[in-house]
């Protein structure tokens, strides 16, 4: 396994699971769950992305089981949220904002993580919108939700895809370091936060469905 991103990767895991994990626990205080609950929804939502990446690729045990700061990352955020939720709460934007922050984390760091495990740019480019997606969706399982990636609409997992094959793109291109993982989340943070602003979506059928 090449080592040269390592450092870059799990800053940048570290972050996107602190992240996530807030999006997680607010989930969590308003379906009026308790501290544990806050708490465990939040290491799921910051955590469940790379578990599933981690198991893809055969980086077993997972990142989050071998190093204690990944599980310290998410039971931090929990902890902040359930005793700050109300001034969270009233941030509903700025969170859509936090979250898609995440999004950019995760998800080239995802995909550059498969290259180091020696994946081809497709299947590289779909775990790193894997990493990026998956704890949301098993957060909003949880919470008895339907998982936003599946709103119609919404511009969430195409973004994701994106900077993932900008990300893999780059490193292909030469680019060394910080750089790849740096361009690729700016394609994500850029798309998905003008999809919020411009309320922008992705593409529906037109016409009646047929029966």
């Amino acid at each position: 396994m090449a080592t040269e991103h390592s450092t870059t990767l799990v800053v940048l895991d570290l972050l996107g699971i602190f992240v996530f994990g807030i999006s997680g626990a607010l989930v969590a205080v308003r379906k009026e769950l308790d501290v544990f609950g806050v708490t465990v929804l939040a290491a799921c939502t910051g955590l469940g992305g790379g578990f599933i990446r981690d198991v893809l690729i055969g980086a077993t045990p997972p990142a989050a089981l071998n190093d204690w700061r990944y599980l310290l990352a998410p039971v931090a955020a929990g902890l902040l949220t359930f005793w700050f939720h109300p001034t969270l709460g009233r941030m509903e934007r700025s969170m859509l904002v936090v979250d898609a922050l995440g999004l950019a984390l995760f998800a080239p760091a995802g995909a550059l993580k498969a290259v180091d495990f020696g994946l081809g740019f497709l299947p590289a480019t779909l775990l790193g919108m894997v990493t990026g997606i998956g704890g949301g969706i098993l957060r909003d399982v949880l919470a008895g939700r339907v998982p936003l990636v599946l709103k119609p609409g919404i511009l969430y997992a195409i973004p994701a895809l994106a900077g993932s094959a900008v990300a893999v793109l780059g490193l292909r291109l030469g680019l060394h370091d910080a750089a790849p993982t740096a361009v690729g989340a700016l394609v994500v943070a850029v798309w998905r936060i003008l999809a919020i602003w411009r309320n922008w979506q992705a593409p529906m059928p037109q016409g009646p469905a047929s029966v």
